[in-house]
């Protein structure tokens, strides 16, 4: 079972969202909160997999509780964070992201794609929303000038260098599997490899990483 906290201060929002989720059969509501401080006691006391957290809340908001989460972890692992909010704002997204969320969803977000993006974060993976993905880009890329690191990019060996172009193109691992015809567990052994190769965070900062490098 993934175990999943709900915070937002909205009541009927979470129980919406438990509404959902217990449908599943494979996802535990295991707490929720409706403010930030609430948000980290209820993750310290039922040590969740995955946190759906509202960016904006009482007394603390989502993005400093997904910050403390980290940093009381210390060099534990701390549950992946999905911050969840109604305003597409960038100032939210980058914020979340170098808070250390494993993902940015809107509150309008089909139930189907919330549960999709609750297992993927729980099994590793990053997940934003297409609109969000796209401004990350841009906002990384376009923005920037092009960042080669050639040295780095030598390291990969050449299956590494296939699964980081299906990763830039937006893949799941299992995706990639099918595409390479290999196990799932197979391709997860080669993101943690690629992404310590080149001293990336994660699957997002690995597409601005091709991006940028002239690889997609």
């Amino acid at each position: 079972m993934i175990r999943v906290v709900v915070a937002d201060d909205q009541a009927l929002v979470r129980t919406g969202f438990r509404m959902i989720l217990d449908e599943t059969g494979d996802i535990e509501v295991v707490g929720e909160a409706g403010d930030g401080l609430d948000a980290l006691a209820v993750v310290a006391r039922t040590a969740p997999d995955v946190v759906l957290m509202d960016v904006r809340m009482p007394g603390i908001d989502g993005i400093e509780a997904t910050r403390r989460l980290r940093a009381a972890a210390g060099s534990g692992r701390p549950p992946h964070v999905i911050i969840l909010t109604t305003f597409d704002l960038d100032e939210y997204v980058y914020a979340g992201l170098r808070a250390g969320a494993a993902g940015f969803l809107l509150k309008d977000t089909l139930a189907a794609d919330l549960v999709g993006a609750i297992r993927a974060v729980a099994n590793g993976q990053n997940v934003a929303a297409p609109t969000v993905t796209r401004r990350l880009i841009r906002h990384f890329v376009d923005g920037s000038p092009t960042v080669r690191n050639e040295a780095a990019a030598a390291a990969l060996t050449a299956r590494e260098r296939d699964v980081l172009l299906l990763v830039a193109q937006g893949m799941s691992n299992l995706e990639i599997a099918h595409r390479l015809v290999v196990t799932e567990g197979t391709v997860k052994t080669h993101v943690s490899r690629l992404l310590a190769k080149l001293g990336l965070r994660d699957r997002i900062h690995a597409v601005i990483y091709a991006h940028q490098n002239g690889l997609v």
